[in-house]
């Protein structure tokens, strides 16, 4: 499998020569199998430029799977802009969690409403379906894909896929229930997670920050640490930066996560996601 970050941003899109480093467009990565299924995990402002790439790149019709952590808009809010969905003869299929108050269809309908986007979305040219979960695991050309319901004050999933020999676990939008990880959520997920090669995960903010911020749904980087090296993860992505954050305080944020696992004693690779990076795994 091939990644590549589109979109490593939360809540809102902050582009500037404080951000160039680690990007400034919301979360949107990209998996390619070795079969070229190709996987998009949420459609945040970092699926434009992915659309641009795929459009340049390609020779025929595209075909794409895109997984949807949870609609808060952050996640959905490029889709619209995505130019390969207006193309005929294009082809993607949504996946995702029914949420309580609208389905998936429904939630990506409602940003392209004409009140907001003069292109609604069954005027698209592309080929669009939505596959809401029914079971627990899914197959996607050779990928083997399953999920775990995340904490956040929607309902959120973490995607991990298996292909290739290896595997990718993406948890976005999760706070801690049990910081010192002995709760029922955290062994779930680590059980979910276990031996995977890359980890993506939230790490919003910093311990501090995120004190004065419970319950918004957002973790920080030693809890981060904490669940991978549990899971026997071999390299851990610093996932959904606050747009507060310019790149010197992200990358203190990985400086002191490196600190962290050196004391610790940890052979655990961690970074922070840089808009653009590739990893093969």
């Amino acid at each position: 499998m091939r990644i590549k970050f589109w979109g490593t941003r939360g809540s809102i899109p902050t582009p500037g020569l404080s951000t160039l480093r680690y990007g400034g467009n919301t979360s949107c990565v990209e998996i390619r199998t070795s079969d070229n299924t190709l996987i998009i995990l949420d459609a945040g402002s970092g699926i434009r430029e992915l659309g641009r790439s795929l459009l340049s790149s390609s020779k025929g019709s595209i075909e794409g799977h895109i997984l949807i952590s949870h609609t808060h808009w952050d996640h959905i809010q490029g889709f619209p802009f995505f130019i390969p969905a207006f193309i005929p003869g294009n082809q993607f299929t949504f996946y995702g969690f029914r949420n309580f108050e609208k389905s998936l269809e429904g939630a990506l309908a409602g940003q392209m409403d004409h009140v907001y986007f003069p292109v609604r979305l069954d005027q698209l040219a592309a080929e669009i379906h939505f596959k809401e979960f029914d079971k627990d695991i899914l197959t996607i050309g050779s990928a083997r894909v399953s999920y775990y319901l995340m904490n956040h004050p929607a309902v959120c999933l973490a995607y991990r896929v298996d292909c290739d020999g290896t595997s990718v676990v993406y948890a976005t939008d999760s706070e801690p229930v049990a910081d010192d990880l002995d709760g029922e959520h955290e062994q779930g997920f680590i059980m979910f997670a276990k031996g995977a090669y890359l980890l993506i995960h939230d790490a919003m903010y910093s311990h501090d920050e995120y004190q004065k911020k419970r319950g918004w749904g957002h973790s920080y980087p030693e809890y981060a640490i904490r669940l991978a090296q549990a899971a026997g993860i071999n390299r851990l992505a610093l996932f959904h930066h606050d747009p507060e954050h310019d790149d010197n305080t992200i990358r203190s944020f990985e400086e002191f996560s490196r600190a962290y696992v050196r004391i610790s004693e940890s052979s655990l690779d961690v970074f922070c996601a840089e808009e653009g990076a590739e990893i093969a795994l």
